[in-house]
């Protein structure tokens, strides 16, 4: 009588979890259907070469200018920067909390990184006006700190908590008998940390730097307060314009033409996310097969 209830728990169980698994993968192929049918149409019409390669973006033109390249090299640049910096002291970081500093002194950190991560975007964009925006301008002398080098700063502030976050949880998953062993060697701790155990757990840094690299793709209203926001081809003393950001400044007032091509950017932001999560879970797959 047990087993057979305990047969019917995890057949629901199974079911429940089939269904919302159904429910995650069939959004993700609608929200892919819905930006092709409403946004290739309008990047038809513009002309896929000058939609992608443009360099100009000037909605109110008569005929209008919708050139994206500006808006993807912006946000390449941004994400790019905010990923070679933010992941060495990422890695770092979780490996001190981890490993290396006092329980207690670790908690404490761990608990700060956890409140940093769950921060909304807008307070960040707020605090890098107040703070980044004003030093960016005076030590590089410009007449204005809205800059590409603000929403960087900003990003990897932002970025840090999460990548720190799931590093550490898969450095500490690390089985204890890799250490024991290299102990038992004479092989010192920080040499072990970096030769034994960050490669046993790349797959999962790996999983934390696609997370990083999601959130500074994605990110708008911080980018959006501290950027300049001007859609100008990109350079880190000037104010930019970034894919996430383009959507959101013209969508309350475009017209239908620019409607659809605004969905076209989310459909090229969409892609683009798309293509970096299947070189992101090549590498993993092959790091897990490595470890295993």
């Amino acid at each position: 009588m047990k087993t057979q209830k305990v047969y019917i728990y995890n057949n629901i169980f199974k079911a429940i979890v089939f269904f919302f698994a159904f429910i995650t993968v069939l959004s993700v192929i609608l929200i892919g259907v819905f930006m092709v049918i409403n946004g290739g149409p309008s990047i038809a019409r513009v002309g896929l070469k000058d939609f992608l390669l443009g360099k100009v973006w000037n909605s109110a033109n008569e005929p209008p200018q919708y050139g994206i390249l500006a808006f993807i090299l912006s946000s390449f640049y941004s994400t790019f920067f905010t990923v070679l910096i933010a992941v060495p002291i990422s890695i770092l970081v979780a490996l001190a909390i981890g490993q290396l500093m006092p329980k207690g002194l670790g908690t404490i950190i761990r608990s700060v990184i956890s409140l940093l991560a769950g921060i909304p975007s807008v307070i960040y964009g707020f605090l890098g006006i107040i703070f980044i925006v004003p030093i960016v301008q005076k030590l590089f002398n410009l007449s204005s700190g809205l800059t590409m080098l603000s929403s960087v700063i900003v990003l990897i502030i932002m970025t840090l908590p999460t990548i720190i976050s799931v590093s550490e949880t898969s450095i500490n998953a690390v089985d204890k008998g890799y250490m024991e062993a290299a102990f038992a060697l004479g092989v010192r701790k920080e040499y072990a940390l970096f030769t034994i155990v960050l490669p046993a757990a790349k797959s999962g840094i790996m999983a934390a730097v696609l997370l990083g690299v999601g959130r500074a793709i994605g990110e708008t209203m911080a980018v959006m307060m501290v950027a300049g926001n001007i859609p100008q081809m990109p350079s880190m003393l000037k104010p930019a314009r970034f894919l996430t950001t383009a959507i959101v400044t013209e969508m309350s007032y475009a017209t239908e033409q620019t409607r659809g091509v605004l969905i076209g950017i989310g459909l090229v932001l969409f892609v683009f996310i798309f293509i970096i999560n299947s070189i992101f879970h090549i590498f993993m797959k092959r790091a897990g097969a490595q470890n295993g």
